[in-house]
């Protein structure tokens, strides 16, 4: 019996301590970018419709705005929240924020008004920076009800060189009087330095707010310890280099595009290539453009490259070495991607609570199909990381059988922000117990079969179906509902409601699916509604979800 992964030959080289040697010597991937801009300042670093940024320009405005951020009040510690797309100015935050000492808190900016409160509450965040649409739409509304004592609002169309790509041209300015402007800020404080701040390994670099079992999302702590080590495993796993030029498609505020498009380039001094909102033909011609080389994304990305003819017909040339997490990764797609570009998709696993990667394929290897579940396998544990396969009393389990996995390794969060049970049920000796379901075979690759919780991910996002039905229960005909995950070849999961009605009520699916759309962030809203009688249930009033996901579904739009 073993608990870890065998190290066949062809593995053994990703067994080595190098990242731990790289993480004890740099405490921080701070100081690694300012040692990087100060000996390479005209090095291009950001690249953004027509724009390019380089290494001593980033340095120089984030300096900047941490001042800037110092004046507002931040100190060591305080929480700047981003409420931002994949621009330029997500990093400058980012780097500003640890300048002044201080810790993001990203938040999607699909969030709506009660799940941007509960991130900003939760947090005790002092400042946001949010583009300007997202302040007037939503936080104008929440920001009063939070700690918030200032608000630095952007635009998108800043940074834009040039024509207005298609993604932007629905976009107005929309500044208000009562914030500050982030490039103004900039432009104010331009040649000034802020004061030096030291940034511990065990220092909080980002709260990445997660859905748990119950209750509302946790704030996990994402150390810059867990954030280098990271950083590190994809420079080390995917042989990176500062020449190697990063397509940053994944969103910012998800820990993929945290660590794979902010913590990497910033580690390397590599430059990002950025297109603000996904478009699948504009991202080819980012591709073309920049010659990219490297970038890691749902594969929901990639069929969507795949499935636009403009994007299809894109030069993929240069990007050769590509990975793909947050949902499952289907074996068609990566055949089909692979047919078009001649370049093989490996598969990484993590979480939130991983700091991203904690299994990965190894570069130039393919990913094993477990031919009894048609399920890739989703790699081999990263370095220095202990993959346990739990059974249902503790005990660790054998190749072959499926139990729950259980996660060891230098980019395990030390916990949730403020939340001292949720730890201790999540990280017992601060060993990740995942929720999902999965084994190992005789060779040391890792499947994972299911998961514990109902968490269903759509587009690599993650939805908690409580979330979901406590919306729709805010309708005035349901009676009760359950949300279930479905099969779709496109988001690999969406979602599905059955719902009872009131009696003497009556309500249709597209008015329900509307109602709950003007009320959840994009990904949450269900795209399937099925009236039923009554909802199956155990004896104890228990809804059974498995029978409903059992039940057979209509192919979803």
């Amino acid at each position: 019996m073993t608990d870890v992964y065998d190290p066949r030959p062809w593995v053994a080289q990703y067994d080595s301590a190098k990242p731990n040697e790289l993480l004890l010597e740099h405490a921080n991937a701070l100081e690694m970018f300012r040692a990087r801009a100060t000996r390479r300042p005209d090095r291009p670093f950001i690249h953004y419709f027509g724009s390019t940024l380089t290494l001593g320009e980033v340095d120089e405005m984030s300096d900047a705005l941490a001042v800037g951020l110092h004046d507002l009040g931040v100190r060591p510690e305080d929480r700047v929240a981003v409420y931002l797309q994949n621009i330029p100015q997500f990093l400058l935050a980012v780097l500003a924020a640890w300048k002044a000492g201080a810790i993001v808190v990203s938040c999607n900016p699909m969030l709506k008004e009660k799940e941007l409160r509960l991130q900003l509450q939760d947090s005790g965040a002092r400042v946001l920076i949010a583009l300007e649409p997202l302040y007037v739409d939503v936080a104008h509304y929440v920001v009063p009800s939070t700690d918030v004592r200032a608000v630095i609002t952007t635009s998108e169309l800043d940074f834009v060189h040039g024509e207005t790509p298609r993604v932007l041209r629905s976009v107005d300015r929309m500044r208000q009087r009562e914030v500050h402007d982030l490039l103004e800020m900039v432009r104010k404080h331009r040649g000034q330095r802020p004061a030096s701040v030291t940034l511990r390994p065990k220092d909080v670099a980002f709260l990445t707010y997660t859905s748990g079992t119950t209750g509302p999302p946790k704030g996990a702590m994402n150390t810059h310890r867990n954030v280098v080590f990271s950083a590190q495993t994809y420079r080390e796993w995917f042989a990176l280099s500062p020449d190697d030029i990063i397509l940053g498609v994944s969103p910012l505020f998800h820990i993929t595009g945290i660590i794979a498009h902010i913590a990497l380039p910033v580690l390397l001094g590599a430059p990002v290539v950025l297109g603000s909102r996904f478009d699948a033909a504009e991202t080819g011609r980012l591709v073309e453009r920049h010659r990219a080389t490297f970038t890691v994304a749902a594969i929901t990305v990639f069929v969507a490259l795949m499935s636009d003819p403009a994007a299809r017909a894109a030069d993929y040339s240069s990007l050769r070495k590509i990975g793909s997490g947050g949902a499952p990764v289907s074996e068609t797609a990566v055949a089909e991607w692979e047919a078009l570009t001649g370049t093989y998709i490996h598969h990484v696993y993590g979480m939130t609570e991983t700091t991203s990667p904690s299994h990965a394929v190894p570069l130039g290897k393919r990913a094993p199909v477990d031919r009894n579940t048609g399920a890739l396998s989703v790699g081999v544990p990263v370095y220095n990381t202990v993959v346990r396969v739990l059974g249902e009393d503790g005990e660790v389990l054998p190749p072959g059988e499926i139990g729950e996995l259980v996660i060891d390794g230098p980019q395990v969060v030390p916990g949730y922000w403020r939340k001292p049970e949720e730890t201790a049920h999540a990280m017992p000796d601060g060993r990740l117990r995942t929720g999902d379901l999965g084994y190992l075979d005789d060779s040391g690759w890792f499947y994972v079969v299911d998961r514990l919780k109902d968490m269903i991910i759509a587009s690599g996002y993650k939805v908690w179906p409580r979330d979901v039905e406590e919306t729709l229960l805010q309708h005035p005909a349901v009676r009760e509902v359950a949300v279930v995950g479905v099969a779709d070849a496109y988001r690999g999961e969406t979602v599905k409601a059955y719902i009872a009605l009131r009696p003497g009520h009556q309500a249709e699916e597209q008015e329900l699916i509307a109602f709950a759309k003007n009320r959840m962030s994009a990904y949450k809203y269900p795209r399937e509604i099925q009236f039923v009688d009554e909802l199956p249930k155990t004896a104890s009033g228990k809804v059974l979800r498995r029978q409903l996901r059992e039940q057979p579904t209509r192919p979803v739009a």
